[in-house]
């Protein structure tokens, strides 16, 4: 009986330091394969809003790259278009997007109206396409919620008594635009997008791609369509 112990007492830890191995090469492996994910595969994501961001005075709400009407538009050499809010919280400093860069080419910003992109206390730039900023004054998909007023621009009075400046941002909003892609960008990827403000200083946004809309595909063997389901996202 004492010699059987002795027998099984070394087997018993053999058996332990062999699923110890095991489990430790397991882990190893596992370590490996992750180690050499991209950064941007890594933060895949489906439909999402944008990112938020904050330097200063100045937040930086719902950030995202547009999905194009045409997908081409966002293969290598094509372009990119942003939307967000820009907010400037201060109540007493004007601040102005002096430029915008990226890795994935040179970029073109336009102030509201076709102007300077200056930033006046208390107020909030929208930025994008027309359909965008439109969608996002009605609190649509990509709207923003903020504290200070939602405009397109400061108002100034014209000779006529209109508000020349307010409606001519509305026509032409202030746009954002990476040209020349050098490469190319998929939906639900984030990339790294940094911001230069004359007084509030730099940041950086990892900016998601909008995903397309996709429609449901009704036929015969199609179920009902769970409540509040809708074409959209």
């Amino acid at each position: 009986m004492t010699a059987l112990k002795a027998v099984t007492a070394p087997s018993a830890r053999r058996r332990m330091v062999t699923v110890a191995a095991l489990a430790a090469a397991a882990g190893i492996a596992l370590t490996g394969c992750s180690a050499g994910q991209h950064t941007q595969t890594s933060s895949q994501d489906a439909a999402i809003n944008g990112n938020h961001a904050d330097v200063g005075d100045i937040s930086l709400r719902n950030v995202h790259i547009v999905y194009p009407e045409a997908a081409s538009e966002h293969q290598k050499g094509g372009k990119a278009v942003l939307a967000l809010s820009i907010i400037n919280g201060s109540e007493t400093i004007t601040d102005e997007l002096t430029s915008v860069s990226t890795d994935l080419g040179p970029i073109k910003i336009t102030g509201p109206a076709g102007g300077k992109f200056e930033l006046k206390p208390q107020e909030t730039v929208l930025v994008g396409p027309p359909s965008v900023t439109a969608a996002a004054e009605t609190g649509d998909h990509h709207g923003t919620t903020t504290a200070a007023p939602t405009t397109t621009a400061a108002p100034t009075t014209a000779p006529g008594g209109g508000n020349s400046s307010a409606s001519d941002a509305a026509a032409e909003p202030a746009s954002i635009e990476i040209t020349g892609l050098t490469e190319n960008i998929t939906p639900g990827l984030t990339y790294t997008v940094t911001f230069n403000f004359k007084d509030a200083g730099t940041v950086q946004v990892a900016v998601p791609v909008d995903a397309a809309t996709s429609e449901r595909v009704e036929n015969e063997k199609s179920g009902p369509a769970p409540e509040g389901a809708g074409g959209g996202h």
